[in-house]
């Protein structure tokens, strides 16, 4: 495990494992966002460094970089991990959130991704690059799966094979 992250120097570039993707900003907003699908469906919202959400093809969260802290799904919850550092080591420590901490987490959730949406389908996000150069329909199909991150049931989504 790294000893000290640090901010990407080009996150559009660098997201390289986003087979489309797109680079913009929202209306009244200056920080870029970054949202793209993988090869396997996922799709990955990077509102700057932080926060980052990935959502399964049905719209369930599988992880999350929120505050400093990995969210990755864990059965019927989300487990929290951060890194505790002493001079000679990093440790990963994980806690599962309560029910209590399940709501506000997709709340905090919800209010980032559902402006975004609402600016995909309003015409209030300014493409700035995107991949394929030539992708005309992907503000809509990452508005639909967004659409369905934010109205999805069962919210998480299974846990990842071969995590604990």
């Amino acid at each position: 495990m790294a000893r000290h992250e640090s901010d990407r120097d080009d996150l559009f570039i660098e997201a390289v494992g986003l087979v489309r993707k797109l680079e913009g900003r929202m209306a009244g907003r200056p920080a870029a966002v970054i949202l793209g699908f993988r090869a396997d469906g996922v799709l990955v919202v990077y509102f700057g460094a932080e926060p980052m959400f990935q959502f399964d093809p049905a719209g369930r969260v599988r992880r999350a970089f929120v505050d400093g802290c990995l969210y990755r799904c864990q059965g019927e919850t989300l487990a929290a991990m951060s890194r505790s550092r002493s001079e000679t080591e990093t440790t990963l420590v994980r806690h599962d959130l309560s029910p209590v901490e399940l709501v506000e987490f997709r709340e905090r959730l919800r209010s980032r991704v559902e402006p975004l949406r609402a600016a995909l389908v309003d015409g209030q996000f300014a493409a700035l690059r995107r991949f394929p150069v030539d992708d005309a329909t992907l503000e809509a199909e990452l508005a639909a799966r967004l659409k369905a991150a934010l109205t999805v049931e069962d919210w998480i989504a299974p846990m990842i094979r071969g995590k604990r």
